[in-house]
């Protein structure tokens, strides 16, 4: 299934296609198991994620989970969301042209023997977790919301913490509020949907 998928998702008609086929051929070169995640390829070492193969708008490329491991000698990463992702850096081409096969090549071998040495990012547990003022009442007065934000762990509690945090006006962090107390009565946190598949 998650095959047919995959090749569904190279035969799409869109002007990308052959850069498309040509990341695909390269990450295949490697050994990598071929699967379909968050509507797209990602390409896999023992189901830990390496890389992903995506078409946008107006560009496609490679998002490396772990590319911020990268050495990166030709500077052609960014970070893939600036502020929300520390890991993640993403490679764009708008053209077939611009990939050069050996280059491309040097950072997906990397990236897969990272992999295998277990460089992967993970977050800093070490951290205190500061729990903005209106999250602070939020729980105070609610105990049961209380006791189901005290399930999650600390990295997940930060992420709450950090999205309320992180809006610059009250109105904001109000509008914020009252999207995350569902999701913590329901043990939802906030990245969960790009944390499955």
């Amino acid at each position: 299934m998650s095959k047919d998928k995959v090749d569904a998702y190279y035969q799409k008609e869109n002007p990308f296609r052959e850069g498309l086929t040509q990341l695909r051929e390269l990450a295949l070169e490697t050994g990598m198991e071929e699967a379909y995640k968050w509507n797209g390829p990602v390409y896999t070492i023992k189901d830990k994620n390496v890389l992903g193969i995506h078409a946008f708008t107006s560009h496609f490329g490679i998002w490396f989970f772990h590319g911020c491991f990268l050495k990166d000698p030709q500077k052609v990463l960014e970070n893939a969301q600036e502020g929300k992702t520390k890991a993640m850096r993403h490679w764009k081409f708008t053209s077939a042209d611009e990939i050069d096969p050996d280059i491309v090549r040097s950072y997906i071998k990397e990236a897969v023997e990272n992999q295998k040495k277990g460089l992967v990012w993970k977050p800093d547990s070490g951290k205190s977790t500061e729990i903005p003022e209106l999250l602070k009442k939020a729980l105070k007065a609610d105990p049961a919301l209380r006791d189901s934000f005290v399930k999650f762990s600390p990295y997940k509690q930060r992420e709450f913490c950090e999205y309320i945090a992180t809006a610059k006006q009250e109105a904001t962090k109000l509008r914020r509020l009252q999207k995350i107390i569902p999701m913590i009565h329901a043990g939802v946190s906030i990245n969960d949907k790009y944390r499955k598949a």
